[in-house]
């Protein structure tokens, strides 16, 4: 479960920001998810909602997800396509020479402070 470390890593950065910025404390955070990231939803979740108990300015944080399509692209054809619909190999012509262009990370979009 990778959730956890993501989790602390998410929080530290945020954590950080909020003590840089001499903010009373965090109140929203939203999230962008990568479709392909590996991420589990509600194991995220659950990390989250056990440490933010830990943390000094998120321990009323809400937390938001939006959700990035996962979304490759063939170097042989140019085209792109949604990669949960068809995998790594392109529907169009069939070719293996393809590469995540989004869909994979997990990155703060916002935070939302007092």
């Amino acid at each position: 479960m990778h959730e956890l470390g993501i989790v602390v890593h998410v929080i530290n950065q945020v954590e950080k920001i909020a003590e840089e910025n001499k903010v009373s404390k965090v109140v929203e955070l939203t999230l962008e998810v990568g479709e392909v990231s590996g991420v589990v939803k509600e194991y995220f979740v659950d990390c989250y909602n056990w440490s933010i108990k830990k943390t000094k300015y998120m321990q009323e944080c809400k937390l938001n997800f939006i959700i990035i399509k996962g979304i490759t692209y063939c170097e042989s054809c140019g085209k792109t396509y949604e990669t949960t619909k068809y995998g790594k190999e392109c529907p169009y012509c069939h070719s293996d020479k393809t590469y995540l262009v989004t869909g994979r990370d997990v990155s703060i979009k916002d935070i939302k402070v007092i």
